[in-house]
Parts: C-alpha cells; structure tokens; sequence
C-alpha cells in the first residue's frame, strides 16, 4: 500500500423508509457503520474551499477530496455519509469510478465531500 492510502474512515449508511406522511426519508438513528481502511482524504484546493452563508444563520461549507489507490474499487454511495476526523461528511455528487484503461473493472475511485457547519 502507498503512503498515500493510510487513512480510514468509517461509512454511515442509512435505510429508506416511510414517514407517517407516506414521503420517503433516510432514517439516519438507525444508520449502519462500516469502518472502510486505505483511502486519502484531503481538503479540495489550497486554500481549502469554502463558502460561507449568512443570510438566515451561520454556516460554512468545506469541500474534500476521497480517493482510493489504483485497482481498489469502494462500496460508497451517493446517500451515505462519512465520519472522519471527527466531522461527519456528506457525499457530494456522484461517486467517480474510473475505469481501467487496460482492462476490465475500476482504477480508482473519487467522490467529494462536503461538510457543512
């Protein structure tokens, strides 16, 4: 494994049910958590992007960057969220698997994150 695939983090996917209102929601209280190992997370960009709102309330939206090693591929999805570092992050977007130009199956994969205070 290359130095650069040494961090870990642990995924939080929640189910889909049913609200009393017949409107489908994540259940985020009964989430499962699967610690996931040798991936690179780092903040999109120097300076590390953010944008800030202020009109109803204070918040801050930073952006990261998920990356796996080559030939690893990662059971992520767009809906589930991530615990690193102590912030919970919300995948932005789709989940980039890039393909293996000399073969079958996946290179690496990527995906954005955000964290929103």
């Amino acid at each position: 494994m290359s130095l650069m695939f040494h961090q870990s983090f642990v995924r939080v996917r929640a189910p889909l049910v049913t609200d009393r209102y017949n409107n489908a929601k994540r259940d985020w209280a009964n989430a499962a958590r699967t610690t996931v190992t040798g991936v690179n997370i780092q903040p999109a960009g120097v300076p590390v992007r953010s944008e800030e709102d202020t009109a109803d309330r204070q918040t801050t939206t930073t952006t990261w960057n998920l990356q796996t090693a080559e030939g690893v591929d990662l059971d992520l999805l767009e809906t589930d969220r991530i615990e690193f570092d102590g912030m919970t992050l919300e995948v932005d977007g789709k989940v980039g698997r890039w393909p293996d130009p000399f073969g079958p199956g996946v290179h690496h994969v990527e995906a954005r994150l955000k964290e929103v205070d």
